[in-house]
C-alpha cells in the first residue's frame, strides 16, 4: 500500500509540479542549447556514447541544465546514481555514500555515479574526504557549479575531473523551449510575447519557464473571466507581468544603433547619455559580453594613451562579467562605462596602426636590419644575424640611438603625439629620454578611419 500511495504522489507532483521540473528532457538528445557537448562528435556526447564517463565538473550559469544532465549521464551509464547538495552535505554523507559504493560494486558489480550541486560550496576538508572515492574510481563524481571551478575546487579534485563548461542558452534555444512549455500547458502566444519572454530570460531556461507558466497562468484567467472557453493565449501584456519588465523595442537595427550611440557618447565624454545607453541595452537583454567587449575596444581606440588605466578598467569589468554575471556585473559595466565617459581622449596609437598597415599594404618594406634579426642559434653570427646590435640596457640611460625599421622605409612617423590627458607627459618625458623626433607635431593633421571605428 505504501508503494501505491507513494507512486500516486509521485503523479500528482509530476501533474502539478513547477513546468521547469516537468519539462526535463528524458535523453540526451531532448537537451537544448549544448551542443557543443552532446552533439554528434562532441567530447561529453562521446564519452557517454563509449562508456567511458569519468569525474566530471559542469561548470555553468543558472538554468542551463546542469542538474538534469547530471541525471541523463547517470541514466545512460546504468550506475547507481546518488545526488547530494554541498549545501547540507557534511563529511559524514560522503563517508555514507562511499560505503554504499563500496556495497553495490561488491555485491551488484554496479559503480555509482555522486552528484553533488553547488559543489563551490565544499570547504577544502569536505573535497579532501571525497578524493580518495574519486581517484580510485570507486565513485564518478558529477560536481555541478557556477563559480569559476579553477578558483572554488582543489586542485587534486579538479586534476582527477573533466571540465565541461555549460553555455547559456541562446534565443534559438530558449524559443525551442517555450514552444515545449506551451504545448505542455495547451497554451499558445504571440510573437512579440514570446520575444520578451526570450529576451529578458538572460539565456536561463529555468527562468524562462517560470515566466512563462506565470504568463500562461494570467491568460487562461482572462479566458476563464470571459467564458469563451478558448485556448489560453499569451499576450505581450501577460509576459510583461510575468517577467516584472515592460518591452523594449530591441530588433536587429536597435542592437546596432544602440551600440553605436552607447560608444559615441562615450568617445564624446557624456557619462549620462552613456549610461543611458548601457541600461537600454540591459533591459532589452543585451550580451553583457558583448558590452564588456566594446569597452575594452572603446579603451584603447577612443582613450588609450591619454589615460593608460582605461584598458585595464575595461579589461576588469569585462573579467567581472564572467565571474560575476548579470545582474551584480551591470554594477561593473556601469563603472567602466563612466571611467571611460570622463576619461580624457586620445586615438593616436588607433591611428599611427593604421598609418602602419597602410605601409605594409601598400610599399616595399624591405627585409629586417641584420642588427635586429634572431642570433640565438649556432650559424646566426656567420651570416651577420645581430652583429652590431647595441643593447640598451647596457647603456647609462637606458637607451642607444640605432635604426629599428627597414631601410627602405626611411624615418617614418607612423605615431603623433596628442596633448590630452596623460600621453603629453608621457611623450614629453620620451623626448627628453631619447631625444626622438623632436619634430613631431603635437596636434597631428586630420586622418583617415585606419581601420573601421564608429565615426
Amino acid at each position: 500500500m505504501e508503494d501505491l500511495f507513494t507512486a500516486a504522489a509521485r503523479e500528482r507532483l509530476e501533474a502539478r509540479g513547477p513546468l521547469a521540473d516537468r519539462l526535463r528532457p528524458a535523453d540526451l538528445d531532448s537537451v537544448l542549447g549544448q551542443d557543443h557537448l552532446l552533439g554528434e562528435g562532441a567530447p561529453l556526447r562521446a564519452l557517454v556514447d563509449t562508456d567511458r564517463l569519468s569525474s566530471v565538473i559542469l561548470w555553468g550559469p543558472p538554468g542551463t541544465g546542469k542538474t538534469t544532465l547530471a541525471r541523463l549521464l547517470a541514466q545512460a551509464s546504468a550506475k547507481e546514481f546518488v545526488a547530494l547538495s554541498a549545501v547540507t552535505a557534511t563529511v559524514k554523507d560522503i563517508r555514507s555514500v562511499t560505503a554504499a559504493a563500496e556495497e553495490a560494486l561488491g555485491q551488484r558489480g554496479r559503480g555509482t555515479i555522486l552528484f553533488l550541486d553547488e559543489i563551490h560550496r565544499f570547504n577544502k576538508a569536505q573535497q579532501d574526504a571525497l578524493l580518495p572515492a574519486v581517484e580510485t574510481g570507486l565513485v564518478v563524481l558529477i560536481g555541478a557549479t557556477t563559480e569559476n571551478p579553477a578558483f572554488e575546487v582543489n586542485p587534486p579534485l579538479m586534476s582527477r575531473s573533466t571540465l565541461f563548461r555549460l553555455r547559456p542558452l541562446d534565443a534559438p534555444a530558449l524559443g525551442d523551449l517555450a514552444l515545449r512549455g506551451l504545448q505542455a500547458e495547451g497554451a499558445v502566444a504571440r510573437e512579440d510575447a514570446l520575444e520578451h519572454l526570450v529576451s529578458t530570460a538572460g539565456g536561463d531556461g529555468r527562468h524562462l519557464l517560470t515566466s512563462l507558466e506565470v504568463a500562461i497562468a494570467l491568460a487562461r484567467s482572462r479566458e476563464e473571466r470571459s467564458g469563451t472557453g478558448g485556448t489560453p493565449e499569451v499576450l505581450l501584456e501577460d509576459a510583461e507581468a510575468a517577467v516584472g519588465v515592460a518591452s523594449i523595442r530591441y530588433g536587429r537595427d536597435d542592437h546596432y544603433d544602440v551600440i553605436s550611440a552607447f560608444i559615441k557618447s562615450i568617445r564624446g565624454s557624456d557619462p549620462d547619455a552613456a549610461l543611458h545607453w548601457l541600461a537600454r541595452m540591459l533591459e532589452a537583454g543585451e550580451d553583457a559580453r558583448f558590452v564588456a567587449r566594446r569597452l575594452v575596444i572603446a579603451a584603447s581606440e577612443d582613450i588609450g594613451l591619454a589615460d593608460p588605466t582605461a584598458l585595464m578598467v575595461a579589461d576588469a569589468a569585462a573579467r567581472a562579467v564572467e565571474f560575476v554575471g548579470l545582474p551584480e556585473a551591470r554594477i561593473n559595466l556601469a563603472h567602466a562605462t563612466v571611467h571611460l565617459a570622463l576619461a580624457p581622449k586620445s586615438n593616436t596609437s588607433y591611428e599611427a596602426l593604421g598609418r602602419a598597415l597602410s605601409d605594409v599594404r601598400e610599399r616595399p618594406v624591405g627585409e629586417v636590419p641584420a642588427h635586429l634579426r634572431d642570433a640565438h642559434y649556432r650559424s646566426a653570427g656567420q651570416l651577420g644575424h645581430g652583429v652590431g646590435y647595441a643593447y640598451p640596457h647596457d647603456d647609462p640611460t637606458g637607451w642607444v640611438e640605432q635604426n629599428y625599421l627597414p631601410d627602405t622605409l626611411g624615418d617614418v612617423a607612423y605615431y603623433r603625439p596628442g596633448a590630452h590627458g596623460r600621453e603629453a607627459a608621457l611623450v614629453d618625458a620620451w623626448r627628453r629620454r631619447t631625444g626622438a623626433r623632436s619634430g613631431a607635431p603635437a596636434n597631428p593633421p586630420e586622418v583617415g578611419d585606419g581601420g573601421g571605428g564608429h565615426r
